[in-house]
């Protein structure tokens, strides 16, 4: 006996066929080729499965013609007179027939909440279409950086521009590299056999712990167009950036911005007691270290050289306010270039600053000078006046007080402060989640960061840390001497 079906039940049933087809998930979506049924329904191509292949229940629902080629419950579907058949089997397998879970949580959910997690999950390998190839990437972050980057198949490792250009031949693929790790002569030897090279950086929300004392990223951006550090090439996020933005996309960056000020979470850290004002008559400035070889600098620094030059710059620019400079957190952990004595900076600054957790400073601070530093993305999400020494991501925008050379006709018009968070934290970094090591959302990743703030440590990261401890002990022996 055929069972009823409601008007409710056949209104959701089309709803979820549609919202599958829109997705195309379901069977191994993750495949490309002769394994993917949706690839093969765009091909045009003849359609042949069992009556209990549920790869014909896709195409069922898909409206593509099926060959069956034994009896079972979808061939069935499509011999039945009944117009509601399909209706009904997607009532029967998909709605009640299946209990789906949140597969962050655990909690259980509706259909409709796992379609869109399998979306999600199908557009970012959507993205990775291509890359065949990883070049640059520390052994201690490629199981992150892979799970970021996963086209669907193997993602290979390479330690040589020979190697890698040979994989991505054979793969008939792109190579994704670390920029400022990339294997000698690779640029040189992708061009000469025509082979793609894209960058790869850490995102923007990326970890508990410092990436040089070798915590692992959680968030990482690549780039098909340019390098969003450069200021003189076009980037992906610059094209994000301007690109009109649909109103619901608007306002999940503006919730995801009170998410990141509740939490207290920057790009490192999240957490921290509060941090005082130390005067409360003067306007209080923050000026950001940086490492001086970073690349950021290197591309955007436009003649500022170095911290001390970035100091003295603010000094002259806020010749009246409380100044006071955090020193990059990689330069006082003893890794990278860029340390400045404290004496020394006290002569243009009133107070050095360290072991405070970057949010707190913001929340209390009146505007920040940077270099080219993330740290002024983040004042802008809290509201703080922001002044740009060099060409950041986030500067020729209308959004912050620009003291560089403009960056030439790109970035002419302004933009509001929730186009540029969509922009830079939701559209363009690919994000892991820290407990399931599955992609995620930006929102999943704040809500693991601020229920766990302090980084786990490891025997490596431990070791790294005493490293920079005994460089940062010669350093100052060596000044001393």
């Amino acid at each position: 006996m055929r069972e009823d079906i409601t008007p409710q039940l056949r209104e959701r049933a089309q709803l979820i066929r549609e919202r599958i087809v829109e997705a195309r998930i379901g069977g191994r979506f993750w495949a490309a080729g002769a394994d993917n049924v949706w690839d093969q329904i765009a091909r045009g191509e003849r359609l042949a499965f069992a009556g209990d292949d549920e790869r014909g229940l896709l195409a069922l629902i898909a409206g593509a013609s099926v060959d069956w080629t034994g009896p079972g419950p979808f061939a069935d579907i499509a011999h039945s007179p009944d117009p509601d058949a399909l209706d009904r089997a997607v009532t029967r397998w998909l709605i009640d027939g299946a209990d789906y879970r949140d597969p962050f949580s655990g909690r259980p959910v509706a259909i409709e909440a796992a379609i869109d997690q399998l979306a999600f999950w199908r557009q970012a390998i959507d993205r990775n279409r291509g890359l065949v190839v990883a070049a640059g990437i520390a052994r201690w972050k490629r199981r992150e950086v892979e799970a970021m980057l996963w086209p669907g198949d193997s993602l290979v490792f390479a330690g040589n521009a020979a190697d890698a250009v040979g994989a991505a031949l054979r793969g008939g693929g792109e190579i994704a590299v670390w920029p400022s790790k990339a294997p000698r002569g690779l640029a040189e030897e992708a061009a000469a056999h025509g082979v793609n090279v894209h960058p790869v950086e850490d995102g923007f929300l990326r970890s508990a712990g410092l990436g040089s004392d070798c915590h692992p990223p959680h968030s990482i951006i690549l780039d098909r167009s340019g390098l969003h550090l450069d200021p003189t090439r076009p980037s992906d996020l610059e094209a994000m950036i301007a690109a009109p933005a649909d109103p619901a996309l608007l306002a999940r960056a503006e919730r995801l911005m009170r998410s990141l000020v509740d939490a207290g979470i920057s790009k490192y850290a999240s957490g921290g007691a509060p941090w005082e004002r130390p005067v409360k008559d003067r306007r209080i400035v923050l000026v950001t270290g940086q490492v001086e070889d970073d690349l950021s600098v290197k591309l955007g620094g436009a003649g500022v050289e170095g911290n001390l030059d970035l100091i003295r710059r603010a000094r002259a620019t806020e010749p009246d306010a409380w100044l006071v400079f955090k020193p990059h957190p990689d330069v006082d952990a003893g890794h990278r270039r860029g340390a400045i004595t404290d004496a020394v900076a006290l002569r243009h600054v009133d107070q050095v600053v360290r072991d405070v957790p970057m949010a707190s400073m913001l929340d209390a601070v009146d505007a920040v000078h940077v270099l080219t530093s993330l740290t002024g993305f983040e004042a802008l999400i809290r509201g703080c006046d922001v002044v740009t020494h060099g060409q950041p991501f986030y500067a020729g925008w209308g959004l912050t007080r620009d003291l560089a050379p403009p960056i030439e006709r790109r970035r002419g018009h302004n933009v509001t402060k929730a186009q540029l968070v969509a922009a830079t934290l939701i559209l363009y970094p690919r994000y892991l989640d820290p407990v399931t090591k599955l992609p995620c959302s930006p929102e999943i990743l704040v809500e693991r960061l601020a229920a766990e703030p302090e980084p786990r440590e490891t025997l490596l990261t431990r070791l790294r840390r005493l490293q920079g401890r005994l460089r940062r002990t010669l350093s100052v022996a060596g000044g001393r001497a």
